[in-house]
């Protein structure tokens, strides 16, 4: 099997598809980076702002490496450079998944609690991006379970959370959350044509919705 044949799996139009709707995601996530290190640097509560500019930024700059990852894997052609960003675009799933995680732990919940949970997720998202490197797509179905697993693993501190920040952010969270979740069996399917192209939308909603949870966290 040559390079090409491995790493070549949707059609040209999808392909266009996928690196340009990643592609507005890279965009939407700089201006998204952007507005929440003004919102955290202007509202955060007195002697945290270092934490919220800090966590907010993380959240941020990994929907960026996300989106950006992402959209190079699906623009380049099939030769060994689209094998090494396949796994920089899967690597990246786990980053924005502790990304995400990191506003909550370190600015909502804080403390004991929340630094736990936050060294929890980071060393679980090292341990997955290590994994994925080494053994590459053998590990597709282990990771996309993963990605889900890590994902809900907030519920486990729903209460604490519910009550230090507001309504609006859990709504925003969990409907986040839920899309994401909405999104894998499309992904799934990704041998039949579009359905990949399909995931990705959701992953673009799902980000919004996990933006708007951070950015009304104050």
């Amino acid at each position: 099997m040559t390079v090409q044949t491995a790493v070549k799996q949707y059609s040209t139009g999808e392909e266009i598809f996928n690196s340009v709707s990643h592609g507005a995601g890279a965009g939407l996530s700089a201006a998204a980076l952007v507005l929440l290190v003004i919102r955290a640097a202007l509202s955060a509560p007195e002697g945290m702002h270092a934490l919220y500019v800090t966590s907010f930024a993380l959240f941020g700059a990994s929907l960026f490496i996300l989106y950006l990852f992402s959209t190079l894997y699906h623009a380049l052609t099939p030769h060994k450079a689209k094998n090494v960003f396949r796994i920089f675009d899967h690597a990246s799933i786990y980053l924005l998944i502790a990304g995400t995680y990191t506003p909550f732990c370190l600015a909502a919940l804080h403390g004991v609690l929340g630094w736990t949970l936050f060294g929890v997720i980071w060393g679980l998202a090292a341990t997955g991006i290590t994994l994925y490197a080494v053994f590459g797509n053998r590990l597709r179905v282990v990771s996309a379970v993963t990605y889900v697993l890590l994902g809900w693993i907030i519920i486990l501190v729903y209460r604490p959370l519910s009550l230090a920040v507001p309504h609006a952010t859990i709504v925003f969270l969990i409907a986040g959350g839920i899309v994401y979740t909405a999104g894998c069996p499309f992904y799934a399917l990704k041998k039949y044509k579009w359905m990949h192209s399909i995931f990705h939308l959701f992953v673009l909603a799902g980000s919004v919705l996990h933006f708007f949870s951070v950015y009304f966290m104050i």
